[in-house]
């Protein structure tokens, strides 16, 4: 039983890593290009999210009835953790050590609900605890430049991916009217 504790553990760590090339992998080559005839995830997200929520001013919902634009589907959670852990699942399979598709489950879960939670408050702010946290500040930054420049900083909670597969953007490029508020910093260039 201590065999099982110690996969799932070990688990967790390494769906945390793989989760940041999975989100990225997702993000990149599903959410911001059409895959043959699957376009469902591009329509939802290049298409629909980033036409309501740019770098400007409108990186924060101002039409409420744009708020069902900013979480993912209900069912894309239980579909993307069921397939990231896949893998694991086979790798358990292959070892007999079922720890480490369970600890992977519950780390693939963690990232998608974190997921989820950051890109709403990025997107809709309320002076949250979690909006307080240097932490978030970064990765509201990142975020945002992601929605000027889309074909850059593809993960939202732990940009690894972005670094190792060379799509990580610290500052703009150009100067443009970028969102402002108390979580938001500046992503100008230097002068």
């Amino acid at each position: 039983m201590e065999s099982f504790w110690i996969w799932a553990l070990a688990g967790s760590v390494i769906a945390v890593i793989y989760a940041s090339f999975f989100e990225w992998s997702v993000h990149k080559f599903l959410m911001h290009r059409p895959l043959g005839a699957f376009k469902y995830a591009f329509r939802a997200h290049a298409v629909v999210h980033h036409q309501v929520f740019k770098a400007d001013h409108t990186y924060h919902l101002i039409d409420p009835k744009d708020k069902e634009t900013i979480p993912m589907a209900w069912w894309n959670g239980p579909v993307l953790i069921l397939l990231s852990s896949l893998p694991f699942a086979l790798i358990s399979w292959a070892l007999g050590e079922w720890g480490l598709v369970s600890g992977a489950a519950f780390g693939m879960t963690c990232y998608y609900i974190l997921y989820e939670r950051i890109h709403w408050c990025m997107h809709l702010p309320k002076a949250r605890r979690l909006e307080q946290s240097w932490i978030y500040r970064r990765l509201n930054g990142h975020h945002l430049l992601h929605h000027r420049y889309m074909h850059k900083n593809f993960n939202v909670v732990f940009p690894l991916a972005d670094l190792c597969l060379g799509t990580l953007l610290l500052r703009s490029k150009t100067r443009f009217a970028q969102a402002m508020g108390p979580a938001v910093p500046n992503v100008q260039p230097h002068a």
